[in-house]
């Protein structure tokens, strides 16, 4: 797919999960075991055949480089376009909720301007989703659309609080885009922007152009002020898509992994995620070990009772452990007879024998990097 080129904004606010962005940007948070956040959007966008792709990177992107490399688990270590680490030009400012800033790309504006791709795939990377452009493009191209929203269609408001919600007409024009909140109930499915879109490159670089002196604003807000003058439309994205706004939304966006149906369209699909690949030995399972409904990575050593959880590689679980609803990190070490539920570990955490850490569905208890308790 020579005509399309990939952006990817994952310079997220660092404040919305708590300790587990404090050290790192929110794309290379670890999740399900053995990925990164920023796998879904970047392994989409490979899956798609698009070879050209740059990310947008927060001040403290160490984490990301040292998952990343130079894109060789990703396909991307090319001679000819590849991966292309961007610095974002705003580092995170607190209660931001800016998504794509103009100002981000108008700093890394040589990254489009070097490319003659026709096209353009912009996405978020807070998201659990696997997607192939292909058809989204197509329709792109069908309509001539100067900019095609992806969206999915909901009717649960908690699924809506904060999202655009598009206001699509006939032939899937769109004439409207409109914040929605949560104290703003509605008994309808609606459609709303699940933070992907497609735009011509040449219209990105005028539009960069033309508000690259206004600070701090959103792309979205431009194509509002244009909306009237533009070819905007929808395409409807009906797969599974998990938001990640919150503590509680990463923590049930695990919990989700033990549905089959999901974990099946995820990971046992035909396009896979790609992630850094690590060799490590198997999982090794003591004489009392009891493990069930849970998924653990390779490397670990299990003498307890697992539950309902997920594992990342490298962690160690001690006799008479009782570990439940949780998700713990790389390299983890949870003492003799302590028991864990609803628990979010961050890597390298250790729990003294005997300890008990509860948390609630609602609200996980969460410990940050290195935490010895």
């Amino acid at each position: 797919m020579h005509s399309v080129i990939g952006l990817i904004f994952g310079n997220t606010r660092s404040d919305i999960l708590q300790g587990l962005a404090q050290d790192r940007p929110i794309a290379a948070v670890p999740f399900g075991g053995r990925y990164r956040l920023l796998d879904f959007a970047l392994s989409s966008m490979v899956n798609s055949g698009i070879r050209t792709v740059g990310l947008v990177t927060p001040h403290h992107y160490r984490p990301v480089l040292d998952h990343l490399g130079a894109g060789k688990d990703f396909s991307l270590d090319r001679k000819a376009g590849g991966l292309f680490i961007l610095p974002g030009a705003i580092h995170g400012l607190i209660g931001d909720k800016s998504k794509f800033r103009i100002k981000d790309i108008c700093l890394n504006i040589e990254f489009l301007q070097k490319d003659f791709s026709e096209n353009v795939v912009i996405s978020y990377c807070n998201q659990v989703y696997n997607i192939n452009y292909r058809d989204a493009l197509e329709f792109h191209n069908q309509k001539q659309a100067d900019i095609t929203l992806i969206y999915k269609e909901t009717d649960d408001p908690l699924d809506m609080s904060g999202r655009v919600i598009l206001y699509i007409g006939k032939d899937q024009h769109v004439h409207k885009l409109q914040e929605k909140y949560e104290d703003d109930p509605t008994e309808q499915a609606q459609p709303y922007f699940v933070d992907m879109l497609i735009i011509r490159r040449t219209l990105l670089l005028d539009i960069i152009q033309g508000y690259k002196c206004i600070e701090n604003i959103d792309l979205l807000d431009a194509l509002r002020d244009n909306l009237t003058t533009l070819k905007v439309y929808g395409y409807n994205f009906t797969a599974y898509i998990g938001r990640i706004d919150s503590i509680k939304d990463y923590f049930d966006r695990n919990m989700d992994l033990f549905k089959p149906e999901i974990r099946k369209e995820l990971f046992l699909s035909r396009d896979r995620i790609h992630t850094k690949i690590r060799d490590n030995p198997p999982t090794k399972y003591g004489s009392k070990a009891k493990v069930s409904n849970s998924l653990l990575a390779s490397g670990c050593c299990i003498d307890g009772e697992v539950e309902n959880s997920i594992l990342s590689r490298g962690v160690v679980i001690k006799p008479g452990c009782m570990i439940k609803n949780s998700i713990i990190m790389q390299k983890c070490i949870i003492g003799k007879n302590a028991v864990l539920e609803n628990v979010i570990l961050d890597k390298f955490v250790e729990v003294n024998e005997g300890n008990v850490l509860k948390g609630s569905e609602n609200n996980p208890l969460v410990l940050y990097k290195k935490t010895v308790v």
